[in-house]
């Protein structure tokens, strides 16, 4: 008995989130989404691809930047409505070029950088 990407509770859109972390360090890298072809291309190529929305296309994590993710592990949450992908991630993660979108912390009720671009 094989996966099925269907068996996946996606959204209206059909859609669903997919978080992205560092396999070695634990890191969370970035969120994105999939739909259930994002999900079968990623497990079939190793190479995590997501779902564009502002593009309605689909997104080869590094395609065009070559901050490539290679998919270690895919997992499912218990509620099979949101996605972990557990990756070797090659360069920065973030579009704005720094190794995770999680960059930004709220601390005391101010906003506070993290980490700069790389």
């Amino acid at each position: 008995m094989g996966f099925d990407p269907k068996s996946l509770t996606y959204n209206e859109a059909g859609l669903i989130p997919a978080i992205a972390q560092d396999a070695e360090s634990g890191e969370i890298l970035m969120m994105a989404w999939m739909n259930a072809e994002a999900v079968t291309r990623t497990l079939q190529t190793g190479r995590v691809t997501y779902w564009s929305r502002s593009r309605q296309a689909f997104w080869i994590k590094g395609e065009s930047s070559g901050h490539v993710q290679s998919l270690v592990d895919l997992r499912v949450d218990c509620d099979r409505d949101c996605i972990l992908v557990t990756v070797n991630q090659t360069g920065p993660a973030c579009h704005t070029n720094r190794r995770s979108c999680f960059f930004t912390a709220v601390r005391a009720g101010d906003e506070v950088e993290l980490m700069q671009p790389e």
